[in-house]
């Protein structure tokens, strides 16, 4: 599934993984936007209906699960020094045929010179030894196939209520699979579960408030890249991935930002884009040398850039508004050039990151349930600041397949809306527990993470 995007002389294209179809190798997708190409998950389920399978998953974590043929892996921080809180429904590992706020918040801006040093969030969990684990389950039953526990160790500093201590998702390329655990450290397996390499010598980070970690690594080519932005010296890593050496490493000045970097090629030269709180970026992945930036980003920016059709898309909705496309041929400081096509001031999204699926561009404003939908290329609105019905906090970011929009909240609660420039609602479902993982839509299924299962959501 490659695109090749062609506005006003500019090239660029997202560069993802090897597979075309069936898979989902990335929180995003292969084009890091939130689309699949060829998916058409059912668009109505309840805790019966549709519900192909559900699998218990030990310990807790928010990372979107990642489908490769018919495998579904998952990360998990399982805690073993204090007793599970929920009761066994039939064993983890083994299918059912039936079936704050504030994450990452604050109350105060942070910035490189002047950083907080708080050991864990307003309303942190206490810390406890956990075993970070990757789980592989069968796509087409649910029952576990392996698992494999990368370190156990008591995180040094806590996480937010809300957050957890997995909330980075894996990534793959149909060769390996790739847990990141943040300052636990980074684990290549094989697509079997034999560890190839690890790095637990990147460093610990001191996040904002304590709120947590969280942020995912990206594959492009012969590369992993890891996003390491803190209250410390933030930076930026490129690792061989076959073998986990470093090929380079930049440093960054940013405090801690949640954002996942996006890897796009412009005129031949590969790019890879991170949001941060003073500026949003692009760096030269071969090199990792800086290719332009641009300020006017709010505080502590969590969601992701997007890219197509020549531009990239980079806000934040945290303490202000920022949204803007940019072209990917700028050099320096582009601000106030004609790099920036538009900008946005309102609305503008926070935790979750924004979709661009037939050039537009969806993203909630801040927290909220409410959604805004413009056209990409030139930033007018097809409709703003919409309230959907029976949405209300969200971490989860909309994914779009088979002509709709699946938009999931806290509360485990999807809307499906059609994917178009006018607002209409299809359905409204439940799983009936808490959902922060974005959803991976493949072929004919919807697969789901909540706090405590993993939903296999078919039609079939």
């Amino acid at each position: 599934m490659r695109n090749f995007f062609l506005h006003a002389a500019i090239v660029v294209f997202v560069i993802g993984s090897p597979a075309d179809a069936d898979n989902w190798t990335h929180w995003r997708g292969d084009d890091g936007n939130g689309v699949s190409r060829t998916a058409n998950p059912p668009t109505e389920w309840s805790d019966t209906k549709n519900v192909k399978w559900k699998v218990r998953i030990p310990g807790q974590g928010s990372g979107t699960p990642v489908i490769w043929e018919d495998k579904v892996y998952v990360v998990s921080a399982v805690a073993t020094d204090l007793p599970d809180e929920q009761p066994d429904d039939g064993g983890a590992g083994r299918a059912e045929t039936r079936q704050a706020e504030g994450r990452p918040g604050g109350q105060q801006r942070s910035r490189q010179g002047g950083r907080s040093r708080s050991r864990g969030g307003r309303g942190s969990a206490p810390l406890v030894t956990q075993q970070f684990t990757l789980f592989c389950f069968d796509r087409g039953t649910g029952k576990e196939l392996w698992k494999q526990v990368a370190v156990e160790s008591k995180p040094h500093q806590a996480t937010h209520s809300t957050n957890n201590f997995a909330s980075a998702s894996p990534c793959t390329d149909g060769q390996h699979l790739y847990a990141h655990f943040g300052s636990r450290g980074l684990f290549c397996y094989s697509m079997d579960g034999e560890l190839k390499w690890k790095r637990e010598d990147l460093g610990k980070m001191e996040t904002r408030l304590g709120f947590g970690e969280g942020s995912s690594p990206t594959i492009a080519g012969d590369k992993i890249i890891v996003p390491w932005d803190h209250e410390g010296q933030s930076a930026l890593f490129a690792l061989d991935k076959n073998y986990g050496k470093t090929l380079w490493k930049t440093e960054r000045d940013e405090p801690t930002c949640w954002a996942t970097p996006l890897v796009v090629e412009h005129n031949g030269t590969q790019q890879i884009v991170m949001n941060g709180q003073n500026m949003a970026r692009a760096y030269d992945l071969e090199t990792g040398d800086e290719l332009w930036r641009c300020g006017g980003q709010t505080d502590r920016p969590v969601a992701s850039a997007v890219a197509a059709d020549g531009l990239i898309f980079v806000g934040s909705g945290h303490r202000g508004s920022f949204l803007a496309a940019f072209r990917p041929d700028g050099r320096g400081n582009v601000e106030g050039t004609d790099s920036v096509v538009w900008s946005i001031s309102r609305d503008t999204p926070d935790v979750a990151s924004p979709l661009l699926s037939n050039g537009r561009l969806y993203f909630h404003k801040g927290r909220s349930g409410m959604l805004s939908c413009v056209d990409a290329a030139t930033g007018k609105t097809h409709f703003g600041a919409t309230r959907v019905p029976g949405l209300d906090s969200i971490y989860a970011s909309p994914v779009a397949a088979g002509g709709h929009v699946y938009l999931t909240d806290r509360r485990g609660t999807t809307v499906v809306i059609k994917d178009s420039p006018t607002f209409e609602i299809v359905a409204t479902n439940s799983v009936g527990e808490t959902v922060d993982a974005t959803p991976a839509p493949v072929d004919d299924e919807l697969f789901i993470r909540g706090e405590q299962h993993l939903f296999c959501i078919s039609g079939s």
